[in-house]
């Protein structure tokens, strides 16, 4: 029967495998960087398209509720926006019958 050791020195894990990845990427950009600095943004889209894959799952995930709370705080801002300047164009209007009444010439609004 195998020890638990031999077993898991055999298989490396998820995090081991991520480390391997950072590090050889980390050095390859370093690389970069001492040669060449324009190529920089170039490895960053590469390494993001590396990732992709594992990370975009698991980011939705995360992002979802930020997102939605984002879009129902905007939609609130709209309707409080739009409730505001309906307020305001009944006050300039409510101005400019006063105004009217009192015989000064109004502008055209």
């Amino acid at each position: 029967m195998p020890s638990e050791e031999t077993h898991a020195s055999e298989s490396p894990t998820g995090a081991d495998d991520f480390m391997v990845k950072a590090a050889t990427v980390g050095v390859i950009g370093l690389g970069i960087a001492l040669f060449e600095a324009a190529l920089i943004p170039g490895m960053v889209i590469g390494v993001a398209a590396m990732l992709a894959p594992k990370a975009l799952p698991k980011l939705g995930a995360t992002v979802e509720p930020a997102f939605r709370c984002a879009v129902r705080g905007a939609y609130r801002l709209g309707q409080k926006t739009r409730h505001v300047v309906a307020e305001a164009q009944e006050q300039i209007r409510d101005i400019a019958v006063e105004t009217a009444a009192e015989g000064t010439p109004s502008p055209k609004l």
